[in-house]
C-alpha cells in the first residue's frame, strides 16, 4: 500500500477516536482504537518485524532442537531442517508461524484497555510479547519433534490441529488473566465488589 494511503488511513482513524473520546462513547472507542491500531501496525510494522521475529522463533527452538538432536535451526533465514531418518524435512518460519498476527493483536488490545495505566501497559506489553514468543516457540518445537518421530504423515494434523489448540489454549490463559481477571476483580455490583474479600462481621 502507498504511503500517502496509510497516512491517510492514519488520519481519519485518529480523527474518529478522537470524536469517540469526546463523546465518552468508551466500549466504542475501544473497539475503534483497537481494530485501527492492528490495520495500521501491519501496514507499516508487520513488513518490517515478520523476519526479525521468524529467525529469533528459529533461534530459540533451535536451542532444543541441538539439545535433542531432532531438528537443526538455521535462524538467519528462519529455516528449520527437522531430521527424519535418512533425510531432512525443511520447515519454514514465516508469516503465519513468526507469531506476528498475535502480537499485534495482542498490543492493540492492551493499548485501549483501560484498566491499566500507561507504565503498567508498557510492563504487560513486553511481558506479554515474550509470553506470545515463547508459547509459539513451544508450538514449533512439538511440531518438528513430531516430525522427526512419526515423519510427514503426522505433520498435518500436528501443525492443523495440535500445535494450533496448544497455542490459542496458552493465548487464552494470557487473555483471561490480561485482560478477563482484572476487569471481573474491579467489577461493582450495589455494595458487592469482585476486589473486596474481607466480609462484615
Amino acid at each position: 500500500m502507498k504511503p500517502i494511503m496509510v497516512i491517510a488511513i492514519i488520519v481519519i482513524w485518529l480523527y474518529i477516536l478522537s470524536v469517540l473520546k469526546r463523546a465518552r462513547l468508551h466500549a466504542w472507542e475501544f473497539v475503534w482504537g483497537s481494530l485501527g491500531l492492528f490495520v495500521i501496525m501491519m501496514l507499516t510494522i508487520q513488513p518490517v518485524l515478520t523476519m526479525p521475529l521468524a529467525r529469533c522463533v528459529a533461534a530459540m527452538a533451535g536451542i532444543v532442537g541441538d539439545i535433542t538432536g531432532t531438528f537443526t535451526a538455521y535462524f538467519k533465514y528462519g529455516i528449520i531442517f527437522i531430521h527424519t531418518g535418512v533425510t531432512s524435512t525443511t520447515l519454514l518460519i514465516d508469516f503465519e508461524c513468526s507469531g506476528i498476527i498475535e502480537i499485534m493483536a495482542f498490543i492493540s488490545l492492551l493499548a485501549f484497555f483501560n484498566v491499566y495505566n500507561i507504565s503498567e501497559k508498557i510492563m504487560i506489553g513486553i511481558g506479554g510479547f515474550c509470553y506470545i514468543m515463547l508459547c509459539n516457540t513451544l508450538r514449533i518445537i512439538i511440531i518438528c519433534v513430531a516430525v522427526h518421530f512419526g515423519g510427514m504423515d503426522v505433520y498435518y494434523i500436528v501443525h492443523t490441529f495440535i500445535g494450533r489448540i496448544f497455542f490459542y489454549v496458552l493465548s487464552v490463559a494470557l487473555y483471561f488473566y490480561v485482560f478477563t481477571k482484572p476487569q471481573i476483580i474491579k467489577m461493582k455490583v450495589g455494595n458487592f465488589s469482585y476486589g473486596n474479600n474481607k466480609s462484615n462481621s
